[in-house]
């Protein structure tokens, strides 16, 4: 059990831990964050010198505390930014970066990793929720979309025509398609939301019957889900 004086430690080591992530892809991230906090601070403090804020010592106190913390605060926003560009630069290409991504989804969103997989460790990534069934394949594009067609046929089997299945292909090539690592989570979210809640649970079961009859194969049962951990934990800064 973390101690209340432990838990502002672990946060810091996370924060350093996520800078060095950072820093090996943007090495001028220090001076990134140095010129936002100057010159988001410094035009704080100006427009507050302007309005008023510099005609007593009270005034000049209150206003350079508003343009710390404000330069702060925008150079924190701008290096969590970065820092999950870069953490996900350097999973991208990865067995189970996808799978990392995935796990970024919360409430109201049921991820399944490996559904569907072959031996060159091309997987389909099963996620349930707002927008129904979504079919995300990782690796190589062209076997990877057979493997999405094949999984779509035997999952609009399991749950009827009607419950809408979206099938997504993890890449660069967006001519073709393809939705890059870095956009998947939020493109999921903002697909159209047409399943509420109660509608997602007879899916889901249903979908554990379609599961149970898939045989036991250990590929990619066992990289899959400890890279899409550790793919994770570096989205995160841990």
């Amino acid at each position: 059990m973390s101690t209340p004086e432990s838990q502002p430690e672990g946060r810091i080591a996370q924060i350093r831990a996520a800078y060095k992530i950072t820093k090996r892809s943007d090495r001028t991230i220090g001076l990134r964050l140095l010129a936002w906090f100057l010159v988001v601070g410094g035009a704080v403090f100006a427009a507050g010198w302007f309005l008023g804020g510099g005609g007593g010592l009270l005034g000049i106190i209150l206003t350079s505390l508003l343009s710390v913390l404000t330069g702060f605060l925008v150079a924190l926003i701008v290096f969590g930014r970065r820092a999950e560009k870069a953490a996900y630069a350097q999973v991208e290409g990865q067995v189970g970066a996808a799978a990392g991504a995935l796990g970024m989804l919360k409430r109201g969103w049921k991820v399944d990793q490996a559904v569907a997989f072959n031996k060159s460790q091309d997987v389909v990534h099963r996620v349930v929720g707002p927008p129904g069934i979504v079919l995300v394949g990782e690796g190589n594009p062209g076997r990877v979309r057979n493997l999405l067609t094949n999984e779509r046929k035997k999952t609009a089997r399991i749950v009827g025509e009607e419950v809408p299945i979206t099938l997504i292909v993890v890449g660069k090539d967006t001519e073709k398609g393809e939705v890059p690592l870095p956009k998947l989570v939020n493109k999921l979210r903002k697909t159209k939301r047409v399943l509420k809640p109660a509608q997602i649970t007879p899916i889901l079961n249903k979908l554990k019957a379609l599961d149970a009859m898939r045989p036991q194969a250990p590929l990619p049962r066992g990289p899959v889900p400890s890279s899409a951990k550790g793919a994770r934990r570096m989205m995160q800064g841990r």
